[in-house]
């Protein structure tokens, strides 16, 4: 791996970082608890296009352990984890197809919330836990259009300093 590459990966790791600290910050969840906005996957949609998939989870899993250990416990890892790596895996299956950025981002947030509440119903051993999730699927659309129009902003403007 190159300097610049590698450069350009740890700026996209750090945006990641920043906004996951931001989202923190922001109180939807006092309006519905566990709904969250996905900021830092406008970080990860961006990597995913352009620069790859092998970049798009290196960056993800730094973002998902580094923000754990800075403003998270063990089972918000575990949540965490669970839903970037679910995602993830979904988001790029449908680049592959060709989706657009916003076709990519809103199955992958719902992915992310569909994982999340798996690992709920594991952990807490609450089948009845499945019964929010009409309400995640609804913010994770709501909110995959709005991250899914920034990443394709994102990747439309921010040219890298290097060719892949």
């Amino acid at each position: 791996m190159n300097t610049k590459k590698l450069t350009v990966l740890s700026l996209c790791t750090t945006f990641a970082l920043l906004l996951s600290y931001i989202e923190s910050l922001i109180p939807l969840s006092l309006a519905v608890p566990g709904i969250k906005m996905g900021l830092a996957n406008a970080a990860i949609l961006f990597v995913l296009y352009k620069m790859g998939t092998k970049e798009a989870f290196i960056v993800s899993l730094l973002r998902v352990l580094l923000a754990s250990l800075l403003f998270g416990t063990a089972v918000t890892w575990l949540y965490s984890i669970s839903g970037a790596l679910a995602s993830l895996v979904l988001m790029v299956i449908l680049k592959k197809l060709k989706l657009s950025p916003v076709g990519v981002s809103v199955p992958g947030a719902v992915m992310h919330n569909l994982a999340q509440i798996c690992v709920a119903v594991w952990l807490l051993g609450a089948g009845a836990i499945f019964a929010y999730l009409p309400t995640l699927i609804l913010s994770g659309t709501v909110c995959g259009v709005l991250i899914g129009i920034l990443s394709a902003l994102l990747v439309k403007k921010v040219k890298l300093p290097f060719s892949l």
